[in-house]
């Protein structure tokens, strides 16, 4: 089972994240944190890293009920959202979690149906791209 799902863009690195936003808001979910690895690998190891970002994306609702079901699935919250441009100019690569794959390790049938619901968005966010 894959634990993601991806598609890659012809786009600017920032066309391409600000495309992702767009298609995250329209199922509901808001940004909660940006990583810009390139950056922190730079600052802390003085590494040289292409660009990637990691976006931390929750949908306020289901990340309620999933705490209400689960108490410790804060661990797995928010849902991360990828960017990733290996080469200069060349195409972004955007990868979302699967959360029932993620979820999978968890006996807990409350979180079922709100992980396929999720996961639903989720691809929607990626197909949309």
């Amino acid at each position: 089972m894959s634990y993601y799902f991806s598609k890659v863009l012809n786009a600017t690195f920032s066309g391409a994240k600000e495309k992702t936003i767009e298609a995250l808001k329209k199922e509901g979910f808001g940004i909660l944190t940006e990583i810009d690895v390139q950056a922190t690998l730079k600052k802390k190891l003085d590494v040289d890293f292409y660009k990637y970002e990691i976006l931390g994306a929750c949908n306020p609702g289901f990340a309620h009920q999933a705490l209400l079901a689960e108490d410790k699935i804060g661990v797995m919250l928010p849902c991360n959202v990828i960017l990733q441009q290996k080469e200069v100019e060349g195409p972004i690569e955007v990868s979302v979690v699967d959360p029932v794959a993620s979820m999978a390790s968890i006996k807990n049938n409350q979180l079922n149906p709100i992980a396929l619901e999720i996961q639903r968005k989720l691809k929607n966010v990626v197909e949309s791209l």
